[in-house]
């Protein structure tokens, strides 16, 4: 439900790609909001929809593709933003971590600049403030100041994710959106991202939106999760409640298939099938066809 607090609202939201094949409707009527320091899991298979909606968030989606409902920023409609204020709140009021740091990053500048250029194009600071700040940002995210100088392919996967999330905050955004920000990492620096993912939104207050296929993820980065199956919201709650006590057979699926050694459990559950195509989605509730219940 949103408030007179919400750093973001979706009013049912509907994103349409436009193929070869014809029409694929990739969100369908979502309904979410954020309020300021909230943090929010949108989880579920790849294709669902999840990475569309970071997208439609700041118009950030192919040229072509259709939008329809609201997606209101600090209660601003990002859709009825003119050039200037949307290249201004993509820094200052929402930013995203994408899952691929080194194809988000150039590969012939030095990391420090390409933060510093962000700092430059949105802020009154003079190239001596920026450069500072840079430091600043990269110690606050675990790196040294010094690694500012190095290229993208001279740091580790965990190093360049960690340059990313500094870049997002480059601006000091309300909303921060990490699109799968540990899919290519190992267990151990997926670990440590996600713990500085936490302390960050912990100590600036940031509302976070973090998108992931893996449920478990979410379990202490998040205060609520929303479950995507085919475009829409299939079961929306307190992460505690969703990941202990789910109602939709496809969230119990989801659980199901997560390994855990601490409980006693004589296999693995599986969902059998795939997702529909999106150009394709049966009548009635998506999930049936894969459904045990249906």
């Amino acid at each position: 439900v949103a408030s007179a607090m919400s750093v973001l609202e979706l009013h049912d939201l509907h994103v349409t790609y436009r193929t070869d094949g014809g029409s694929v409707p990739a969100v369908r009527g979502v309904n979410l909001s954020l309020d300021t320091g909230d943090t929010v899991g949108l989880a579920g298979e790849s294709g669902c929809g999840k990475s569309t909606i970071a997208g439609a968030v700041l118009r950030l989606l192919p040229k072509g593709t259709e939008v329809s409902g609201k997606v209101l920023l600090d209660g601003e409609d990002v859709y009825a933003m003119k050039p200037g204020r949307l290249r201004a709140v993509r820094w200052t009021s929402a930013a995203i971590v994408f899952q691929g740091a080194l194809h988000s990053l150039n590969p012939v500048r030095r990391v420090g600049l390409q933060i510093e250029e962000a700092i430059l194009l949105h802020s009154q600071q003079s190239a001596r403030s920026a450069r500072i700040r840079v430091g600043e940002l990269l110690e606050k995210v675990g790196l040294p100041a010094g690694q500012a100088e190095r290229y993208p392919h001279q740091l580790s996967g965990g190093q360049r994710q960690r340059v990313l999330i500094a870049l997002a905050l480059a601006c000091e955004p309300k909303l921060l959106i990490a699109d799968e920000p540990t899919t290519a990492l190992d267990v151990m620096v997926q670990a440590q991202v996600l713990r500085l993912l936490e302390e960050l939104q912990r100590e600036h207050g940031l509302s976070l939106l973090f998108i992931t296929h893996d449920l478990s993820v979410l379990t202490h980065t998040c205060d609520r999760v929303a479950v995507m199956y085919a475009g829409r919201i299939a079961e929306i709650g307190p992460v505690a409640e969703v990941i202990h006590r789910p109602a939709h057979p496809y969230t119990v699926g989801l659980m199901g298939s997560i390994p855990a050694m601490d409980e006693e459990r004589e296999r693995l559950l599986q969902i059998d099938g795939a997702m529909p195509r999106l150009s394709a989605i049966p009548a009635g509730c998506a999930f049936n066809p894969r459904c045990p219940q249906a």
